[in-house]
């Protein structure tokens, strides 16, 4: 019985060196992370995350085996509107000068059709995570001219903001949302594997 565990504990520690070694960095001139909301219940607006990092880990060449490290400044949000910036930085929202970040941590990419997948992992927004999955489209690796090797995605989800502590709420007249609850966002994600 002894010598049987000594041998799982042997082979659980050969697995573990086996872990991703491959890092990929975000190449953030070649990515954008948006996100939508009604408004009034007519309309639509869209804003932007101006900074962020990740830090993908893969040795696989479909990206099917990656874990995935995504953070956003919260304070980098921009919906071209400095009072509306201002008032969802503030504690009826994101509570930047608390929270600083939007954290993302992928656990498992699932296979769902060709160059699709279902990106599991855990979302930290405020004080509040909550297990999301994500829709990712891989659109493949290129090199570009400086010989650097490239990855793109498309990332798509979608939210409910009072889940995440976002619960600032105005009704209009007519009894809708000023601002929507859910939230649909879009991370537009391109990869570059560090040179050696």
């Amino acid at each position: 019985m002894k010598k049987t565990i000594l041998t799982i504990f042997a082979v659980a520690c050969a697995l573990g060196t086996q872990a991703q070694t491959n890092r990929w960095d975000v190449d953030n001139a070649h990515s954008q992370v948006t996100f939508t909301v009604t408004h009034l219940v007519i309309s639509e607006v869209t804003g932007t995350f101006k900074e962020f990092s990740s830090n993908v880990l893969s040795d696989k060449a479909d990206f099917s085996d990656a874990k995935v490290d995504f953070s956003i400044k919260v304070n980098s949000i921009n919906t071209d509107n400095q009072m509306r910036d201002d008032h969802l930085k503030s504690d009826d929202f994101f509570n930047s000068n608390k929270y600083s970040e939007i954290n993302f941590k992928g656990r498992q990419m699932k296979a769902a059709g060709k160059g699709k997948y279902k990106l599991t992992g855990d979302l930290t927004i405020r004080d509040v995570t909550k297990t999301v999955t994500l829709d990712v489209v891989y659109a493949g690796t290129a090199n570009d001219p400086y010989g650097n090797t490239k990855a793109g995605f498309k990332i798509t989800g979608k939210i409910n903001r009072f889940d995440y502590g976002l619960k600032w709420n105005t009704l209009t007249e007519a009894g809708g949302a000023v601002v929507g609850q859910d939230v649909d966002f879009k991370v537009n994600l391109q990869l570059v594997k560090p040179k050696k």
